[in-house]
């Protein structure tokens, strides 16, 4: 495992010295995508297919070197506390290392696992007591986790993702409480954002209240592959203003269970472990298939 990042470690180094492009767009990219299911690209349905993520690698390949890519530190159900958790492993810390992009979700599971919603009514209940401690632990792990991810990756630009409403289908009526909890947690990241020394990335006005066009399923709160565009090209109006994801570049549906993922990362352990030590494998684009899935245990949504 050492020598691949060493290898990716030396394509970015020559890549970077040999291209002149513009300060603000990495060269070649190495770029992890942190968080949960929204990272990970999790569907309407309860599987995981091309999420904003996905897009993003696809979108930076068309453009310019991508020396790798993986949202596996992506998981659906993650909190602010188990993104903290997660990214101080060894294991998380040897592939942040070497990368100079990150995309950061993380807080919507701390606010809407205290979200009660009947789509069969349309409405949503919550407890504003409870929101407001989970806002506020959100804050504080957020601030956590920038400055974990700061500390091990210093040579990365990290981009924390802003949330969607993510109930679109229920009555107007019930839509204004739940929003204003969105929208302070959209604050809070925005803040902690600023605060390390980040890029903040609003995809609100892209879904608007009532963007069910992008939220389909009114039993879950997961975008369709045209919401993960919006994200994506969210992510890259901050990135390099004139890079966008077009309709036509959206890959057809691939959607797997986790249980497939668990058995097709099984299957193809080996084989990955063997192309992570050959110091030819670290070219661009190489890595975008290898390390297109998330899971790597079923963690259902919170």
């Amino acid at each position: 495992m050492k020598n691949y990042w060493i290898a990716v470690l030396a394509f970015a180094l020559l890549f970077g010295g040999t291209m002149s492009v513009q300060a603000e767009v990495k060269t070649p990219a190495v770029y992890i995508a942190v968080g949960d299911s929204l990272a990970a690209g999790q569907t309407p349905n309860s599987q995981i297919d091309t999420g904003y993520s996905d897009l993003i690698a696809q979108e930076l390949a068309s453009h310019q070197p991508v020396a790798f890519y993986s949202k596996n530190l992506a998981f659906p159900g993650f909190t602010t506390e188990d993104v903290l958790v997660r990214i101080q492993s060894p294991e998380a810390k040897e592939v942040l290392s070497a990368a100079n992009i990150i995309t950061l979700s993380a807080g919507a599971n701390d606010l809407l696992r205290l979200v009660q919603s009947n789509s069969a009514q349309g409405t949503l209940v919550f407890q504003q007591i409870q929101a407001d401690f989970a806002l506020n632990k959100a804050r504080l792990n957020m601030e956590k986790i920038l400055t974990e991810l700061k500390k091990t990756a210093p040579q990365a630009d990290i981009y924390v993702m802003g949330y969607y409403f993510a109930y679109p289908h229920v009555r107007d009526s019930q839509k204004e409480g739940t929003a204003m909890q969105l929208d302070r947690l959209n604050m809070i990241l925005e803040q902690s954002a600023e605060k390390a020394g980040a890029t903040f990335v609003a995809v609100d006005r892209a879904f608007g209240d009532n963007g069910t066009d992008k939220v389909p399923n009114p039993g879950d709160v997961h975008p369709n592959v045209k919401g993960y565009q919006a994200m994506a090209n969210a992510f890259l109006d901050a990135y390099q203003p004139g890079w966008e994801v077009e309709d036509q570049e959206l890959p057809a549906a691939d959607p797997k269970t986790f249980e497939e993922i668990i058995q097709e990362q099984e299957q193809n352990g080996d084989a990955e472990a063997d192309g992570q030590n050959d110091v030819s494998s670290a070219t661009p684009h190489s890595q975008l298939d290898d390390h297109y899935l998330a899971l790597r245990e079923a963690i259902p949504y919170a």
